[in-house]
């Protein structure tokens, strides 16, 4: 249940001027905080958004992200800003609660009309698939006749949906790792975590606390705590967590599943799980064609869709219709056209290791472009694993020298080119593309798939990702 806390002159700092703080500074003043919201930056962009909190009587702090003002009663923060920040250190000293925007939506939740309880909510984490996934439960929840959205770190604010005049039944909520960590009192209805790779690291210290920031979701789920059976780590987060009384561990694969879990059979996608005798029976739910791209790691996200859809009790024919019926971003293995005989694949999506590897399992032969910002990742798991389809490797990016290292260890005879350093935006990938071009025979794939962040050399992974394709499109139009 809803806590509905009083914030009537409660003195509260919002930490950060982005979205999320720009959202969480207005619900707050809203409500009767009396709010300061504080950046450590002080650019233009950031005085605009000042001004127009400040006209709604929010005080605002730039340049200053350190200090706590005296009084402040409760924090609230963007995801981004890391547990060692010293406004947090100032926090603890003082004895002042963190909450993220996640837990701030969480405790303001409302009862539905006629049940007495907010709209439940069907999370997900991992380190990769999590909006792909999260927007196919959505999709498949409306084909249901439900009013939903996804929510959380993809769409629409969850603060927003929470508080929306118009109530959701339920709600597919995304939640990243940073999320999770300041989200406290979050008890999920059901739960997926999708996988486990090394990300983010320099923000969580760890591995260990990286996993157990994703495994938060688990925490007083109700109907399922939904894990991958390839990836052993996610069992053990459901088997360390403290769910509800007669709340299941339900696993997703891509082989024939066993009883209580999802899988694939003959080219269907099938559920052991929510069936009457799941020892004999098992329910259809759609075939690998209806997943859009078919590709097997996303099979492993409409499976893991699917089986939260049905602990919430959505009906087979729903999840069939609402697979065919998504549709995926930018960016995601999105193919960008072929010329010459050789297709070009969009996946600046992949901003680490563990997405990349999807990708390149994929396709074969590959002219893979990669590089940027490496987070503190290794490379030679996925440079391994992928050696055998790798006709060549264009390079781009501030570390891409770790990537050549493990290149040189375990590729040895693929041919690798690297970018002009100090290039940025088209200027960079039209070469990039060009290259890529040349060293490509037909057949192949070119897969921009950078296993790394892109903020070195564009504004985010959109950015690359859009200058790839217009830089394919440049190329077919000259006919190179």
């Amino acid at each position: 249940m809803t806590t509905n806390p009083d914030f009537s002159n409660l003195p509260v700092v919002v930490a950060g001027l982005g979205v999320s703080g720009i959202s969480a500074a207005r619900v707050l003043n809203g409500l009767g905080a009396s709010v300061t919201v504080v950046d450590g930056g002080s650019g233009e962009g950031l005085r605009a958004r000042a001004a127009e909190l400040e006209a709604l009587g929010v005080a605002v702090r730039l340049g200053d992200g350190a200090s706590l003002p005296e009084g402040t009663a409760l924090i609230v923060t963007s995801p981004g800003w890391a547990p060692d920040s010293p406004l947090f250190a100032a926090a603890a000293a003082a004895g002042v609660p963190v909450w993220g925007d996640v837990e701030l939506a969480w405790r303001l939740r409302r009862p539905l009309p006629g049940t007495g309880e907010p709209a439940p909510w069907l999370a997900v984490t991992g380190t990769n698939g999590k909006t792909t996934t999260v927007q196919m439960l959505a999709s498949i929840l409306a084909a249901a006749g439900k009013r939903t959205a996804a929510v959380g770190n993809v769409g629409v604010s969850v603060l927003d949906a929470v508080l929306a005049e118009e109530p959701y039944d339920v709600l597919a909520v995304e939640l990243s790792s940073y999320q999770l960590h300041w989200a406290p009192s979050l008890r999920p209805y059901s739960a997926a975590v999708l996988n486990l790779a090394p990300d983010h690291l320099d923000w969580h210290g760890s591995m260990e606390a990286y996993a157990a920031d994703k495994g938060r979701i688990y925490e007083g789920n109700v109907v399922a705590c939904v894990y991958n059976l390839a990836d052993p780590a996610t069992e053990a987060l459901v088997m360390a967590a403290d769910v509800e009384e007669g709340c299941r561990a339900i696993g997703f694969g891509l082989g024939a599943p066993s009883p209580s879990n999802f899988g694939v059979v003959d080219g269907l996608l099938v559920d052991r799980a929510f069936v009457e005798d799941r020892t004999r029976n098992a329910a259809e739910l759609g075939a690998v064609e209806d997943v859009n791209p078919p590709a097997p790691h996303n099979i492993a996200n409409a499976l893991a869709a699917a089986a939260l859809a049905r602990a919430y009790g959505v009906e087979p024919k729903a999840v069939r219709e609402g697979l065919r019926a998504f549709r995926p971003d930018a960016h995601r293995i999105a193919e960008v056209g072929t010329v010459r005989e050789v297709t070009y694949i969009d996946d600046s999506k992949a901003t680490n290791t563990h997405a990349a590897a999807a990708s390149l399992a994929a396709y074969r032969p590959i002219v893979w472009i990669a590089g940027g910002l490496a987070k503190g990742a290794t490379f030679d798991d996925l440079v391994q694993g992928a050696a055998e389809r790798l006709r060549a490797v264009v390079l781009i990016g501030e570390d891409r020298a770790l990537i050549r290292a493990a290149l040189e260890r375990h590729a040895p005879d693929v041919p690798v080119i690297e970018a002009a350093e100090g290039q940025t935006g088209a200027v960079a990938m039209t070469e990039v593309v060009r290259t890529a071009a040349s060293l490509a025979r037909s057949g192949d794939t070119v897969l921009l798939a950078p296993a790394c962040a892109s903020m070195d050399m564009f504004t985010n992974y959109g950015e690359r990702g859009d200058l790839f394709a217009a830089a394919v499109r440049e190329l077919a139009d000259l006919g190179e």
